[in-house]
């Protein structure tokens, strides 16, 4: 027969044992979520320069030589260089 002395040694252990593993398990919990938020901000800060560039980009292309008059009121707009300019945009 096990004295009571070693069974409250057990069951103080494993209790000690428990609490730790859950006090673990939230410290790694914290750290994992703040690792994705992290994560979530630096994706979306390159998304955006990369959305940056390439709107640059496309302002670069679509420079004001083109000469095209967008403006149906205007007296010389003409409907057919605007909608060649659009088939070599596309």
């Amino acid at each position: 027969m096990v004295s009571p002395t070693v069974n409250v040694a057990r069951y103080s252990a494993l209790f000690a044992g428990v609490l730790y593993g859950f006090y673990h398990r939230r410290t790694l919990q914290a750290t994992h979520n703040e690792h994705k938020v992290q994560h979530a901000a630096h994706d979306r800060e390159h998304l955006i320069a990369e959305a940056k560039d390439a709107w640059k980009k496309k302002q670069a292309s679509a420079s004001p030589s083109d000469d095209v008059i967008t403006d149906p009121e205007d007296p010389r707009f003409d409907l057919e260089k605007l909608v060649a300019k659009w088939e070599k945009a596309a």
